[in-house]
């Protein structure tokens, strides 16, 4: 049989009955739909996360109190630890390819404007200098914290965009005014720049004061709750975090590292833990949506033995005139495979429309890739050679004479 006699009849053998060939291909329509929009929504959770800890800071290194085994199974002594102090920053900040060193101090506390009758209650982060550089933050107006306000203790503080909102009202300049913290006062001296909700957190609702007034008026401590060191670059991360991890055990007097009281981790480390928990949501929402797959490659394998059924003197005609058993396979397997390919066509549009309507209707970023394509229209094609390959053999293998003599 020659290949374009093969289209043209599998082609007229599809329209000829539209209603029934729609409603077979319907499932794999939504199939193939369904699993290119839930491979986007999942590639673009995972974009949006790696955009997210990229702004925390380029060349971000944090230690964190308390012992970690691994990145994703934390002790449950983290967090209420009090093992690092601002002699264990300087003592980084000494160390070869580290470009800056800020401590950090955080808590949350209930602010109130001074003479303006409003509060919020928003972080505050003690911490130097360096802080502004090492996460990527620009000033709105006024100054960030100086190297002088640490050493003097000074009660000053910086304003996220958020915070100055709430306390002064939207885009006012709210330098040279007071607020109270924790019964002290303090002179604002800086906005920060708004840099949005991220689903690492917002620091447009930080209020940023030198470390040390935060260790001494409100936390009332000598301990710092993390430190943030900048490499010089990307190649020498790795051995940053060695030298760190190292000089840190030899300051706290500690023989085995997996007895360490401290943590150190990466961006890397970070995008890491949060690309394989995305990459399993998008795995499990796929699956989920191949179901439909499936059940459209069932309902094609019923067409086509309905198909076989009603064309069994068709098919004895055929054999009768000298059509091979591998003509009659081909013909019906080809009317399966042609179903399938108009269905991931169709499919393929399908998911474009969804992935662009849940980006544009919702806050959830999307990405249509050519691999979550090339998957979904693959998949559909295979189902339609498995699930038409029964009924075609079923077909190739019809007695001519009992078939032509079939009601």
């Amino acid at each position: 049989m020659l290949f374009e006699d093969l289209v043209e009849e599998t082609f007229f053998a599809i329209v000829s009955n539209k209603v029934r060939s729609g409603l077979t291909i319907l499932g794999i329509v939504i199939g193939v739909g369904s699993v290119i929009a839930m491979i986007s929504v999942g590639q673009g959770a995972t974009g949006s996360i790696e955009d997210s800890i990229t702004s925390m800071g380029s060349n971000l290194i944090t230690v964190s109190p308390g012992s970690q085994r691994s990145f994703t199974q934390v002790s449950s002594s983290r967090g209420s630890a009090q093992t690092l102090t601002l002699e264990d920053a300087e003592a980084i900040e000494e160390l070869d390819y580290v470009s800056s060193v800020a401590p950090e101090l955080s808590g949350r506390y209930q602010i109130v404007a001074k003479g303006k009758g409003t509060n919020t209650n928003a972080q505050v982060t003690g911490t130097s200098d360096s802080y502004l550089e090492i996460r990527n933050l620009q000033l709105e107006s006024g100054s960030f914290i100086s190297e002088q306000n640490v050493t003097k203790m000074s009660k000053v503080a910086i304003l996220g965009s958020t915070v100055r909102d709430d306390l002064f009202g939207e885009g006012t300049d709210a330098v040279g005014e007071t607020i109270r913290m924790n019964g002290i006062n303090f002179t604002i001296i800086g906005v920060l720049e708004s840099v949005g909700g991220t689903s690492m957190g917002s620091q447009d609702n930080y209020v940023f004061i030198p470390v040390t007034t935060a260790q001494k008026f409100l936390a009332g401590v000598s301990y710092v709750s993390s430190i943030n060191i900048q490499a010089e670059d990307v190649e020498s991360m790795e051995l940053v975090q060695s030298e760190i991890t190292s000089l840190l055990l030899t300051r706290h007097e500690i023989l085995d590292e997996d007895s360490a009281d401290f943590s150190v981790s990466s961006q890397e480390d970070l995008i890491e833990s949060a690309s394989s928990t995305t990459q399993t949501m998008t795995i499990l929402l796929a699956a989920i949506a191949g179901i439909s797959l499936v059940v459209g490659g069932i309902g094609i394998m019923n067409m086509m033995m309905t198909t076989v059924t009603e064309r069994t003197r068709e098919i004895g005609l055929r054999k009768s005139i000298g059509a091979k058993r591998s003509d009659i396979t081909l013909q019906f397997l080809s009317e399966s495979v042609m179903l399938t390919f108009f269905g991931g066509i169709a499919g393929i549009i399908l998911g474009f429309v969804i992935s662009f309507s849940i980006n544009f209707f919702s806050d959830l970023d999307t990405e249509i890739s050519l691999f979550s394509i090339i998957l979904a229209f693959g998949v559909s094609t295979g189902i339609g050679i498995v699930f038409g390959y029964w009924p075609a053999q079923r077909a190739s293998k019809l007695n001519p004479i009992e078939a032509l003599r079939y009601e």
